[in-house]
């Protein structure tokens, strides 16, 4: 009973506050564009504060974790590649593209960061797996987006170009890295500039989570039930099942654990869809992938962190 008290602890105030957005949107008080703009302000100003202000404080050599780094990047490729494979069976090959981005894509940056504060009271280990994943996130969405495009066209190189100044320019890696050049440079944090970040970063996950609920629309959930109910099982079930035994194995444990559980089943990120249509996609295959994730990682994600909570593992 202890263990579930605790990854009901660790997951409930997350989800209140998605619901507490979808609330919100259906009163009245937030709508789309309110909601949009909220998801970009979050992913633009706090978001990249609050990881520059956890990762700023600590020793450098005691966070880098090489180990831990590389794991992120090799399972994050496999499952790209394990549910590029799934893809193929689909008969519907327009929807290629959406299936693979929608069942590899995670809410890393915002709900890992989310967990592992609510757990242990910082970002953790987070940043480190956002470095680990997320570049690779969106460099083989473009790939996959644009070769598997319902027109099959080339690989353009305005696209490429883009995107790579995306990854470069993307606020939260300017986070990160900033943070990790302050810790490495052991610069002093004045006491006006350290109340200034940390009063701004804290905006950053309630904002962030009211703004993901705002943006739910059941309706979309069901828009091609088949395609993206596989999806969201390899997502919120398969992916955990293959390679948090792994994880255990290599010796990794509580932040480490979490943020690995994270990147391997939390919901399906909202920017997929974004990307999705904006390279020529229908979306809709996306969006429900989207609305399905969201909807039941609550009750998975919670399972998940139990399993590890009971087995001492976080």
């Amino acid at each position: 009973m202890e263990n579930l008290i605790f990854s009901l602890n660790a997951t409930v105030p997350i989800f209140l506050l998605m619901i507490l957005g979808f609330l919100l949107k259906k009163l009245g008080v937030i709508d789309d564009v309110f909601a949009s703009k909220m998801n970009k302000f979050v992913f633009l100003v706090p978001l990249p504060v609050l990881l520059f202000e956890d990762l700023s404080t600590v020793d450098f050599a005691q966070v880098w974790n090489m180990k831990f780094v590389l794991f992120c990047f090799v399972v994050t490729l496999v499952c790209i590649i394990l549910a590029a494979l799934v893809s193929f069976l689909w008969h519907d090959k327009s929807i290629q593209g959406e299936f693979i981005q929608a069942s590899y894509r995670s809410s890393a940056a915002l709900l890992g960061i989310a967990f592992i504060q609510n757990i242990y009271g910082n970002a953790g280990m987070a940043p480190l797996m956002i470095i680990g994943s997320v570049p690779l996130y969106n460099i083989m969405a473009v790939v996959v987006l644009s070769f598997f495009k319902p027109d099959r066209k080339k690989l353009d190189k305005e696209v490429w170009k883009t995107t790579l100044k995306g990854i470069v320019t993307n606020p939260i890696i300017l986070g990160i890295a900033a943070g990790l050049l302050w810790s490495a440079l052991r610069l002093p944090m004045p006491s006006i500039l350290e109340k200034t970040v940390s009063d701004i970063g804290a905006v950053a996950t309630p904002l962030g989570l009211m703004a993901m609920g705002a943006s739910f629309d059941i309706k979309k959930a069901f828009g091609k039930v088949k395609p993206a109910a596989a999806a969201s099982v390899m997502k919120l079930v398969l992916f955990a099942a293959l390679f948090l035994p792994l994880a255990v194995w290599m010796g990794f444990r509580r932040e480490e654990l979490v943020a690995i559980l994270v990147m391997l089943s939390s919901a399906t990120t909202v920017s997929c869809y974004v990307m999705a249509r904006n390279m020529g996609h229908e979306g809709v295959l996306t969006s429900s992938v989207v609305m399905l994730t969201t909807l039941f990682s609550a009750f998975t994600m919670t399972g998940w962190l139990y399993i590890l909570r009971s087995m001492g593992m976080v």
